[in-house]
């Protein structure tokens, strides 16, 4: 019994420490200084926010009431994608476009990054907004979203391909 009061009580007096050690949720208020700081042209525009990463136009929505944070960067019309088009994003997808992925919407391709707004760090919210550019950056070439893959797909063998046909090439020197 005592050592069931001991350990009640120090969970007691240990909790408050605890709680203040909590994240601060992310809000629209600090995610639009977050984005101000990457792009100081930064313009709100109803419940998103238009922004430029690397000459990429990037939309942000941010909805408080779903608890929802979305990036988004159109890549091209879905018009004239072959189904080799389509197949090559979804492997990416898997292996290469990290925690932004390729989407289809309106007749559009897009890179998008989608996470929940209130545990949303800053840190996260930079990462993501990178990789969705690049995966726009990338797009018909590597397909990735940064530096990092996933060895279980398939990009990485066909990304080998080219140094592969590279080194070929150089066997005569």
């Amino acid at each position: 019994m005592t050592r069931l009061l001991l350990a009640l009580a120090l969970f007691v007096l240990t909790a408050p420490a605890q709680a203040q050690d909590q994240p601060v949720p992310m809000t629209p208020e600090r995610v639009l200084d977050i984005l101000l700081a990457l792009d100081p042209d930064t313009r709100p525009a109803g419940n998103g926010v238009e922004l430029t990463i690397e000459d990429v136009p990037v939309l942000v929505i941010i909805d408080p009431r779903a608890d929802r944070m979305r990036a988004m960067v159109s890549i091209r019309a879905l018009d004239g994608m072959s189904e080799q088009d389509l197949r090559r994003v979804m492997q990416a997808n898997f292996d290469t476009a990290l925690d932004a992925r390729y989407a289809v919407a309106n007749g559009r391709l897009w890179g998008v990054y989608i996470h929940p707004l209130s545990p949303l760090k800053r840190d996260q919210l930079i990462s993501g907004l990178g990789q969705t550019v690049n995966l726009a950056l990338t797009y018909g070439g590597l397909f990735t979203g940064g530096a990092l893959s996933f060895g279980g797909g398939d990009s990485v063998p066909l990304q080998r391909e080219l140094i592969d046909r590279l080194l070929e090439k150089g066997q005569d020197i």
